[in-house]
Parts: structure tokens; C-alpha cells; sequence
């Protein structure tokens, strides 16, 4: 087993979950690190949220024993409410606090955060500076290729919050006007990787161990990072672990074992907030996990009529029925 230290934290050189607002709720993390992901990361916390007292910003700071090592994501656009949102996370005792300037999504970056950051490095400076000095814990900063295809500046950037004392920087491989789509150009984070000396994180098209390795190989990178690739499959850090270690690809999951880790991952979420406002949360994710399954386009329309843990109940043996 090989490990990657940032700061002070020992990480298993495989592959970390992504930090995905909406999607990687304290379910979905718990699940994803029995699976073996050696890392997790909170939804986005508002650092504003936090420093006006928002209850629900509160709460996505809360870390279980399970989930460790975790960083909480904190964003924002103001390096005083950034450096006191830092302060406001350190009794959360979090393994590492992690900077959002990825994000791509316009109620994030018209407000100036996110990968609104690429287009001013001084300003993502000076924030990444102020995180550094209230944290009690490692800082990593996320960011993307850069703004457009006619601003790759991530190599400038990466360069310049290296300076600020940062632990580590994550890499997607794509620009914020590309949203996920197209290829997730990996060389940007290979020409990072070789130009600072802080741990770097690669992430943008990672689904199996086959796409980790390459990724290690390419790039040179400290870790990998899966986002969507562990959409309704959990276990693909299992095998990310399976294959890095000993070569082994595994078997696909059955139907039946999809849909029984389904079942429980839907449990999970209603344990957590309640069935009525669990199985709305759930309903994207029993989505994902049908995919690639007969009748796959069926099954997801009718996911947005999933009320209760027995309508999926229904729908499953249904499913398992007919396979």
C-alpha cells in the first residue's frame, strides 16, 4: 500500500471522492469510504453562511469518525469572510479545509466565487492566504484548467497558491466554460504536477481502475479524484483499489448486488434526513444506478414518483423480476 501525506494527513494512494454539492451528502460519503475511497469532501460551505450563523452551512461542517480523513469545501468571493469561515471550521476539527475555485455553476461564479477565481489570481491569492492563516489544519484549493479555452492560466495559477502555503491542489482538467463536457485535458495537470512541489490531485474522467492508473502513469499526480464516475457505482473505488494494488479487475456487479447496495444507500439518506425529504434527495441517485440496465430510461422516469422507501421497494422487485 502506498500513501500520500498532505500535511499531516496519511492518505492511501488510490482514489478520493470529489466534493459535489447536492451529491455528496454525509450518505453517499459514508458509502463511498466503505467502498474504499480514501478521502472524502464535504458539499460547498458558504463562508458567509457560516460567519452570519445559517444553520444548514453549520450542519455541512458536522464530520463522523467514518468519514475520516475528510476536508470541508468551503467558497466564497471575500478574503475577510473566507479567512473567518476558515476560523468558524476549525471546531468541526476537520482533517483539511479545502478552497473552492472550481465550481462552475452561475449562482457560484456571478457572485465572484468558484471558478470565477481563475480570472484573478491576486484575488484567489489573497483568499487562499487568509484560509491559511485561521486554519488549525492542512488547506488545498481546487481548481480548473482555467476560465475558457483562451485562458488556460491553471499552471499560473497553481504557481502562485503554492506560495501561499497551501498543502496540496486538486486539477479538473477542464475549463469552466465546458462545464463536464468534452475531455478533461490531463497534460494541464501533468504540467503542474512537475512545476510545484505541494501534492497535487488529478481529477476529470476517471471511471475504472484501468482510467486511474492511466491517470497516475500520465500525469504524475500524488492522487486521484472520482466525481462522476462514482455515480450510482459506489463500489468503483473498490475497484480502483483492487486494480492498483494487485492488477485485479473486478466483475461487474449483478443486478441483484446493484440493487440491493441501492436500497440500502436510499436507507442511509432517509436515516439521516427523514423518508419524505430523503426519498426526493435519493430519487437522482436511483437514477444513476440504473443505468446501463434493461428498461434503464423507464425505470428513471419514474424516479420522480419515488415518495417512500416502499414505492422503491416496488420498483426494485420489479426490476429484479424482469432480469
Amino acid at each position: 500500500m502506498e500513501y500520500v501525506y498532505i500535511g499531516n494527513v496519511k492518505i492511501e494512494k488510490t482514489a478520493c471522492l470529489a466534493p459535489m454539492a447536492s451529491v455528496a451528502d454525509k450518505a453517499y460519503r459514508q458509502l463511498c469510504r466503505e467502498y474504499g475511497a480514501s478521502m472524502v469532501t464535504s458539499e460547498m460551505i458558504s463562508c458567509k453562511g457560516l460567519c452570519y450563523g445559517d444553520k444548514k452551512s453549520a450542519e455541512l461542517g458536522v464530520i463522523t469518525d467514518v468519514e475520516r480523513p475528510m476536508a470541508l469545501q468551503l467558497f466564497g468571493e471575500d478574503e475577510e469572510f473566507m479567512g473567518k469561515g476558515a476560523y468558524l471550521l476549525n471546531r468541526f476539527n476537520p482533517d483539511i479545509i479545502d478552497i473552492n475555485m472550481g465550481c462552475p455553476v452561475p449562482k457560484v461564479v456571478n457572485n465572484g466565487a468558484g471558478s470565477s477565481l481563475m480570472k484573478d489570481i491576486p484575488k484567489a491569492v489573497k483568499i487562499a492566504e487568509a484560509v491559511v492563516k485561521n486554519a488549525c489544519c492542512p488547506v488545498t484549493v481546487k481548481i480548473r484548467a482555467g476560465w475558457d479555452e483562451n485562458s488556460i492560466n491553471a499552471l499560473e495559477m497553481a504557481k502562485a497558491l503554492e506560495q501561499t502555503g497551501i498543502s496540496a491542489i486538486t486539477v479538473h482538467g477542464r475549463t469552466r466554460k465546458q462545464f463536464y463536457s468534452g475531455k478533461a485535458d490531463w497534460e494541464i495537470i501533468r504540467q503542474i504536477k512537475e512545476a510545484v512541489k505541494c501534492v497535487v490531485i488529478g481529477n476529470g474522467d476517471v471511471f475504472c481502475g484501468e482510467d486511474a492508473e492511466r491517470m497516475y502513469k500520465e500525469t504524475g499526480c500524488d492522487l486521484v479524484m472520482i466525481g462522476r464516475g462514482s455515480y450510482g457505482r459506489p463500489w468503483v473505488f473498490e475497484e480502483v483499489k483492487s486494480y492498483l494494488e494487485k492488477g485485479v479487475k473486478l466483475p461487474e456487479k449483478t443486478v441483484e448486488e446493484k440493487m440491493a447496495v441501492l436500497m440500502r444507500h436510499a436507507k442511509m439518506i432517509c436515516d439521516d434526513i427523514g423518508e419524505s425529504k430523503g426519498m426526493r434527495e435519493a430519487r437522482k441517485n436511483v437514477a444513476w444506478y440504473m443505468k446501463g440496465m434493461p428498461k434503464a430510461a423507464q425505470y428513471r422516469g419514474r424516479c420522480a414518483y419515488l415518495n417512500t422507501l416502499s414505492d422503491l421497494e416496488i420498483m426494485i422487485d420489479e426490476i429484479l423480476r424482469s432480469n
